[in-house]
C-alpha cells in the first residue's frame, strides 16, 4: 500500500489507468461496480413528469431536455392514443403533487431506479421494500406504460443516445479525478467489490441544481442533470462514494459500535435527522465521512481556522466525533497502513466518556444541513430474528416454523428466511433439502453473509458429493462475495485448499 504523498508521476499513471477504465463504460459495457452511465427508465419516469408540467429550473437546464420535450409534443399531438395516455398520467400527476415541489423530482427519481428496464417499468420489489417517498407516487406505473408505448418514447430515447452519451463524455475524466483521489487518500482501492455498485446516473430531464444521491441495500446512486455549462456535483458524488467506502466497514466491527451506542442519548436533541439518533454505526460513518470532507475538499488549503469552523459546525448538527475523526485523520495520513486495516483501531480508540462530555458541552443548532443520501437499510424482522435465536437455542423446529411463516408471509428478507430453513434441514442430515434451500436463497439474497455463507454450504455438499469442481465453483463464490467476512473468506479459502470433511464429532 503506498503512502499518502505517493510520487506525481505515480499518481498520473494510477490516474490515467482510471480514466481509462471509466472510458470504457456504457450501457453495454458495464462490468465494473462503478459506473458513469444512463438509462432509459429514468429518462421515461422524469420525461414524463416533464410532459404533465414538471418546469423545474428548465431556463437553465441542458438544451437537450427542451429538445426531447418538443420531441414528446409533436408525437403526441400526431396520436389521439397519445393524447388520452397523457391525459390519465397527468391527471394523476396533479392529484399526487407533494406539498413542497421541491420534492417532486427527488420521489421520481425513487420510483425510477425501483422499476424494472423499459419497457416493462414494473416495480422490482414488492410496495413493502420500496422507499415511502416512491410508493406515493406508485400507482402511476399503469398509466406511465400506456404512455411509453402511445408516445413512442423507446423511439425518442434511441434518436437521442448520441446527445445523451456526449453528457456522460462530458464528466468521464472529473469523475476519474474524484474516485481516484477519494481513495488515494484512504489508501482503499475499491476493485473487487462483488455484488456492490456505485452508479452515477446522467439525465438532462430534470433540475439541474437538485442532485438525488440513494442507497438501496448494497447498491449506491447518484442522479445529475447537467445544466448549461454546468460542472460536475462534485461534493454531493464524493459524498455518496465515501458511503459506498465506508459503510461496509462500519458493519464489520459490530461489537465497536455497541460499544459507541451511549454516545446516542447525547444528540437526542440535534437538528440532524432522526436516523442518525437510533443507529450509532450511522453517525459514526457520517461524522467520519465530514471529518474527511474538511481534509481533502479542495478548500482544504485554506487557513486552518476555517477547516476548524467547518469541523465545528458540523459538532452543533450533531455529528460529535467529526472532531475525533479530523485530528485521527491527521495521524492516518502519516501512516502508510490503508483503511481497511487502520479502521479498527481508528473506530477502537474513541474514548466514550470523553466524546459524552465533550457532547455535554455543545450547544446544537436550530438547522441541519439535509443530508445528501437518502438511506434505505432493511430492518430486521422480528419472525427472523426468533428464528435465529430459536436455532440457537437448538429448538430448529420452531425456527423452521417461524423461517416458513416470513417465507410465505413475504413479510421479510427472503433470502434470510431461506437460508434459516437451509440450516434447519443441515441438522436434520436432509442434504438434499439444505441444498434446495441454499440454492433458493442465493437466487434472492442480497445480504454478503447470507450469500457468503450459502456458496460455502453449498461447497460443502458438492465436496460430500464428490463433485470437486462444482464445490470449488461455490467456494470461490464465497471468497469474492464474504471479501469483507473474515469468517466467510478463511471457510471458502480452506475450501478452496481442500474438500470438506464433516467432523468426526459433534462441535
Amino acid at each position: 500500500m503506498q503512502e499518502a504523498s505517493l510520487s506525481h508521476r505515480f499518481r498520473r499513471s494510477l490516474g490515467l489507468v482510471l480514466i481509462a477504465l471509466l472510458a470504457v463504460f456504457s450501457p453495454t459495457q458495464n462490468q465494473s461496480n462503478v459506473a458513469l452511465d444512463t438509462s432509459e427508465t429514468l429518462f421515461t419516469v422524469l420525461t414524463a413528469i416533464n410532459t404533465c408540467g414538471y418546469d423545474q429550473e428548465l431556463g437553465v437546464s441542458d438544451p437537450l431536455r427542451s429538445r426531447v420535450r418538443s420531441e414528446v409534443a409533436r408525437a403526441r399531438e400526431s396520436s389521439p392514443d397519445a393524447q388520452n395516455a397523457t391525459q390519465a398520467m397527468c391527471k394523476y400527476y396533479e392529484e399526487h403533487r407533494p406539498p413542497d415541489a421541491s420534492k417532486t423530482l427527488s420521489q421520481y427519481v425513487s420510483l425510477a431506479l425501483y422499476l424494472n428496464p423499459a419497457p416493462n417499468l414494473t416495480a422490482k420489489v414488492k410496495e413493502a421494500d420500496m422507499p415511502p417517498d416512491a410508493t406515493a407516487v406508485l400507482g402511476i406505473l399503469p398509466l406511465l406504460q400506456k404512455f411509453y408505448e402511445a408516445a413512442g418514447l423507446h423511439g425518442i430515447w434511441e434518436g437521442d443516445r448520441e446527445a445523451f452519451s456526449a453528457l456522460t463524455e462530458r464528466y468521464h475524466q472529473p469523475l476519474a479525478r474524484i474516485l481516484f483521489d477519494t481513495e488515494i487518500y484512504l489508501k482503499l482501492p475499491s476493485a473487487s467489490r462483488l455484488g456492490r455498485e456505485f452508479t452515477v446516473y446522467v439525465d438532462p430531464m430534470g433540475a439541474p441544481g437538485q442532485t438525488n444521491a440513494r442507497n438501496y441495500g448494497p447498491n449506491y446512486y447518484v442522479v445529475i442533470s447537467p445544466g448549461t455549462g454546468s460542472s460536475l456535483k462534485i461534493e454531493q458524488i464524493r459524498h455518496t462514494y465515501l458511503h459506498y467506502l465506508l459503510d461496509p466497514l462500519a458493519m464489520k466491527y459490530p461489537a465497536a459500535m455497541k460499544r459507541l451506542e451511549p454516545l446516542l442519548p447525547s444528540v437526542k436533541t440535534a437538528p440532524m435527522e432522526e436516523s442518525f439518533k437510533s443507529d450509532v454505526s450511522l453517525l459514526v460513518t457520517e461524522c467520519f465521512i465530514r471529518a474527511i470532507e474538511t481534509r481533502t475538499a479542495r478548500s482544504a488549503k485554506a487557513p486552518e481556522a476555517e477547516r476548524i469552523q467547518a469541523v465545528e459546525s458540523s459538532t452543533r448538527q450533531g455529528f460529535i466525533l467529526t472532531p475525533y475523526f479530523y485530528d485521527a485523520l491527521a495521524k492516518f495520513e502519516k501512516d502508510p497502513a490503508g483503511l481497511r486495516n487502520a479502521y479498527g483501531d481508528l473506530v477502537g480508540d474513541i474514548d466514550v466518556g470523553k466524546e459524552r462530555k465533550r457532547a455535554g458541552q455543545v450547544t446544537f443548532a436550530t438547522n441541519s444541513d439535509p443530508e445528501l443520501l437518502h438511506l434505505s437499510r432493511p430492518v430486521e424482522g422480528k419472525l427472523l430474528v426468533t428464528a435465529e435465536k430459536c436455532l440457537t437455542a437448538g429448538d430448529t423446529e420452531a425456527a423452521q416454523k417461524l423461517a416458513q411463516q416470513a417465507l410465505e408471509e413475504k413479510s421479510e428478507d427472503q433470502g434470510r428466511a431461506l437460508f434459516i430453513l437451509a440450516e434447519v434441514a443441515t441438522h436434520n442430515s436432509d442434504m438434499q433439502g439444505a441444498r434446495s434451500y441454499f440454492e433458493r436463497a442465493l437466487e434472492v439474497a442480497h445480504e454478503p453473509k447470507v450469500v457468503a455463507w450459502s456458496h460455502i454450504f453449498l461447497g460443502r455438499i458438492f465436496d460430500l458429493q464428490e463433485d470437486r469442481p462444482a464445490a470449488l465453483g461455490h467456494y470461490r463464490a464465497a471468497e469474492s462475495a464474504g471479501s469483507a467476512l473474515p469468517e466467510a473468506k478463511a471457510a471458502a479459502e480452506l475450501g478452496l485448499r481442500q474438500p470438506y470433511e464433516p467432523p468426526s464429532h459433534p462441535q
